[in-house]
């Protein structure tokens, strides 16, 4: 059974998204603070979390960037509740590291397909293999050729797209709906061309895998 912490201050928040998740089979672990959902990390193990931005003592964007720092937890799956519905207020809360997002009010039964269907996407094996690059999800850790590359999360998860499906082209519509949600796509249509150069070229002799198909996207190819 799948264990998904709920972190809100407002008990009938929390009572709502909790009945509607366990009704999907979920395990529930609620939380009412920040300080408490991050004391549990180092000791339990979920596999997302549902969390309010506007949270007492450590707000959920600090919770975030802690999350995204620690290698121990930094690949946990985080659907952000918020009540900011702009534009710019959504883009800000994708880039900060979260993978989804709802805005409040919110419908019971759609929070919990967007959790589902994020858990569908981040399930993957623990080890990625392709020609000299290796892939260890749990250890959110890349290789070429027994090196070790740094990547960012963004930077790990396009190539993790990629490296699902060898020899699919994936467009820059796939890679936002996919990476980012399908957040709007002006913003983001130039930022994948300059994310997918600095894999390329973090990837040294591996970055020949990464192949432009001209007017469409991307693929991972011999």
């Amino acid at each position: 059974m799948k264990k998904i912490a709920v972190v809100d201050d407002e008990k009938d928040i929390v009572e709502i998204v909790s009945f509607y998740l366990e009704r999907e089979g979920f395990e529930i672990k609620k939380f009412y603070d920040g300080e408490s959902f991050l004391k549990s990390l180092y000791s339990e193990s979920f596999d997302a979390v549902v969390l309010d931005l506007m949270l007492p003592g450590i707000d959920g964007s600090s919770l975030i960037k802690i999350i995204r720092e620690n290698k121990e937890f930094a690949a946990l799956p985080i659907i952000v509740l918020t009540a900011k519905s702009s534009e710019e207020d959504i883009l800000q809360i994708l880039e900060s590291g979260a993978d989804n997002y709802i805005t409040k009010p919110f419908k019971g039964r759609v929070l919990a397909a967007r959790v589902k269907a994020l858990l569908r996407r981040t399930s993957r094996s623990e080890f990625i293999v392709f020609k000299g690059i290796r892939m260890d999800n749990e250890r959110f850790e890349v290789y070429c050729n027994g090196k070790k590359v740094p990547l960012t999360r963004k930077e790990f998860e396009i190539l993790g797209l990629l490296l699902s499906r060898p020899g699919k082209v994936f467009t820059r519509a796939e890679f936002l709906d996919c990476i980012w949600n399908g957040a709007p796509e002006e913003p983001f249509d130039r930022s994948i061309d300059v994310h997918i150069r600095h894999i390329r070229e973090k990837l040294g002799e591996c970055g020949k895998y990464i192949v432009t198909v001209r007017g469409v996207g991307y693929k991972i190819s011999e």
